[in-house]
């Protein structure tokens, strides 16, 4: 079953975000959301989340209407990683983890609550730092026991905002291997993207969106077009290829192109 968003609608006070946001997210796919900045992708992902009530439209996350969920079934369903998050207390990184188990503790965490979360800071590669206090990281460190807490909740939808944000390029790759795991494992995964480059070269499907509005939304093979890019981000483009795909670049015309480089207009 998949994420369906039809026709939402939200704002700030006065001031539109949501114009009328429609597009499917499929299960099994890792599927990136793209946007300039204030085009509303993080507002979006709030509402998939049910942190924001939608005033208009309708969300259906694996077949069942999101606003009818209670707050424990879309813990248990959902997890939602923010864009921000600033520590409040000196918690321990393995405490920190083990709060992703919250929807499923009645009372007090137990071994298998522990065991999850020791295995989702192995899975990202942090077991070394559980005794560390969360805050006394670095922001890199912070972002992956973050995505570490999402894991041990073990949802059936995974909603990331800008995941791949403060880590340097290896773990940039642990973490997008082991996103795609989570969707060949049948999981849906959607995940804000600031470098449209990382969702053209990983993303199994993308979604566009500018001034709250989506300007398409498909399957990476409908989604590699230039011009659709520069439409999104108001800048001249060339694409480089790069093995089966490509790479975007700004149309800057170089003095000089390197031997073996192509770049198409």
């Amino acid at each position: 079953m998949s994420l369906d968003v039809h026709e939402l609608r939200f704002a700030y006070a006065a001031q539109p975000v949501l114009r009328g946001v429609s597009f499917r997210v499929e299960p099994g796919a890792l599927s990136a959301l793209l946007g300039p900045n204030g085009s509303g992708k993080s507002t979006l992902l709030k509402h998939l989340a049910g942190f924001l009530p939608a005033r208009q439209g309708r969300v259906r996350v694996l077949g069942r209407d999101l606003a009818g969920l209670s707050l424990r079934e879309r813990a248990r369903l959902i997890g939602f990683l923010p864009q921000s998050h600033v520590p409040v207390f000196p918690f321990r990184v393995a405490e920190v983890v083990l709060t992703g188990r919250a929807a499923g503790i009645t009372f007090l965490p137990g071994r298998k609550d522990r065991e999850k979360a020791a295995e989702a800071m192995a899975r990202v590669g942090i077991a070394h730092l559980a005794d560390r206090p969360y805050s006394e990281l670095s922001g890199g460190e912070r972002q992956l026991v973050l995505i570490a807490r999402v894991l041990a909740q073990e949802p059936r939808v995974f909603l990331l905002d800008e995941p791949l944000a403060h880590l340097d390029i290896a773990n940039q790759v642990r973490v997008v291997r082991l996103l795609k795991e989570l969707a060949a494992a049948g999981l849906t995964v959607l995940i804000v993207m600031h470098d449209p480059n990382l969702a053209l070269l990983f993303a199994d499907g993308i979604v566009v969106l500018k001034e709250g509005r989506v300007l398409r939304f498909g399957p990476h093979g409908e989604m590699a077009d230039r011009r659709l890019y520069e439409e999104a981000y108001g800048v001249a483009l060339a694409a480089v290829p790069f093995g089966d795909r490509f790479l975007l670049v700004p149309d800057a015309a170089p003095p000089a192109e390197p031997p073996g480089l192509r770049v198409f207009r």
